[in-house]
């Protein structure tokens, strides 16, 4: 039998868990969520005892709004695979608060912080947790009978009571760290109210030197302070460190809109646009991004000399902040600009809006949208 010149062997393609976990991630980064399912699902069938497939299932899951089934894998993943997963507590929390079970989701975000006390989801867990406990006390004093007598505006019922009354204190002080930025804004006015013994002048200098608080809520508190006639120095959180300033002169109004910022948006939003991996939401963050970087780093301005170079800056940020698997260099090509250059514009976006740190609060807030949806 003659062997064919020229015959060449045929490598077969090898179809393992992480052929299907990339298969899978890509069409995550398209939006095709039921086809990322598909191949998720077979890096289970594949890999049943790795974990890490597991997890990344019920991220999907939880992601397309299926709560329930992906608790089912976190829960089985900690108490039968890997207890060292510890994350699966702070998403099953999330998920549970999602299904309006409250009393579950602290339950779970208890355990993560006991299990995890140097985690990445510390503060995020600290702070839900927070919020949880601040919705319920308004939502007391909401139902609260013995406010039912005399009528008060929420001004003078707060004022009222704030000096005889210690739960009065803690629902003022929880709402003044709400996550909800109506409360947050009303207390603010409440504590501009309580000018006697100082009260009101100390929280919200307090409040102004939190370094997660929105540049917005901070200067409208400083504007309260301003208004109560607070003069001379205050010290508050900018540009990730603690500054001093003299609040008789800052500037409590939003920087003036320029030509080049507009610029660098559209640009962005363009580059957007030729892509299938974004859809209207990813646009308005993009812009949220933009804006919330300008604003925090008001009075100072951002130099602008290459309007391609900010763009795909703005623009990994967006990926870094919702998670998206894409480079510097894929945006280095689309810019037509160089990676170091985008590295360098994003650390300045990351530094003045901690990009890193607050894309875990994303994620509950995209949840929770969902679900709405």
């Amino acid at each position: 039998m003659k062997r064919l010149k020229n015959s060449r062997k045929i490598v077969p393609l090898v179809k393992n868990a992480e052929y299907y976990f990339q298969k899978g991630s890509y069409y995550c980064r398209q939006n095709k969520l039921e086809k990322a399912l598909l191949f998720y699902k077979k890096t289970v069938e594949v890999e049943p005892h790795n974990s890490i497939n597991h997890y990344n299932l019920a991220c999907l899951l939880s992601r397309m709004g299926h709560l329930e089934k992906a608790n089912q894998i976190f829960s089985y993943i900690v108490h039968k695979m890997d207890s060292s997963l510890t994350e699966c507590y702070f998403l099953m929390a999330v998920n549970y608060g999602l299904l309006d079970e409250l009393d579950k989701t602290r339950y779970y975000l208890n355990i993560y912080l006991q299990l995890s006390p140097d985690g990445e989801m510390v503060e995020d867990a600290e702070e839900l947790l927070f919020a949880l406990t601040a919705e319920d006390d308004l939502d007391y004093e909401k139902e609260d009978p013995a406010c039912a007598g005399e009528q008060y505006s929420p001004e003078e019922e707060m004022v009222r009571h704030y000096r005889e009354d210690k739960e009065a204190r803690n629902i003022l002080f929880n709402a003044l760290y709400h996550n909800n930025e109506q409360y947050v804004e009303k207390a603010i006015s409440l504590y501009g109210s309580l000018m006697a013994d100082g009260i009101g002048e100390r929280s919200l200098k307090e409040f102004v030197k939190n370094p997660w608080v929105k540049q917005r809520l901070r200067l409208r508190a400083l504007l309260e302070l301003k208004n109560m006639g607070v003069k001379g120095p205050v010290t508050i959180f900018m540009e990730g460190a603690l500054r001093e300033i003299d609040i008789s002169y800052y500037p409590l109004v939003a920087p003036r809109w320029r030509e080049k910022w507009q610029q660098v948006m559209d640009c962005t939003l363009r580059n957007m646009r030729l892509s299938k991996s974004y859809n209207d939401r990813f646009y308005e963050d993009a812009q949220s991004i933009w804006i919330d970087f300008l604003n925090n780093l008001y009075p100072r301005a951002p130099k602008i000399k290459k309007i391609e170079v900010w763009a795909a800056g703005l623009e990994y940020a967006l990926a870094r902040y919702h998670f998206l698997g894409i480079t510097q260099k894929t945006l280095a090509g689309q810019y037509n600009v160089s990676p170091s250059s985008i590295s360098l514009k994003y650390k300045e976006i990351n530094k003045v809006l901690h990009i890193e740190h607050r894309a875990y609060r994303n994620m509950l807030m995209y949840l929770t949208r969902r679900e709405k949806e």
